[in-house]
Order: C-alpha cells, then structure tokens, then sequence
C-alpha cells in the first residue's frame, strides 16, 4: 500500500513540474506584446 501510495505521490510531483515548467519559465520578461493594429486588414484569400 506504501509504494502504490509512493508511486501516486511521484507521479503528481512529476506532473506539477511539467505544468510549471510550460506555464512559469521562459522568457525573462514574460510573453511578447503583440503588434500594434494599425487598423488595415489583411489581403483576403
């Protein structure tokens, strides 16, 4: 019951870091501002 409970244990260890990792680091200074709109539209298709 010990090691189930271990292993449970490891696994949300295991997917709290890949959660901060893709959320939290990166860039120094957060996300890119997006470009101003200039009000034109882009050429249709």
């Amino acid at each position: 019951m010990g090691l189930i409970l271990l292993e449970a244990l490891l696994a949300l260890a295991v997917l709290v870091l890949i959660v901060w990792w893709t959320m939290f680091s990166g860039r120094q200074r957060g996300e890119l501002k997006a470009p101003p709109d200039d009000g034109t539209d882009p050429p249709a298709q």
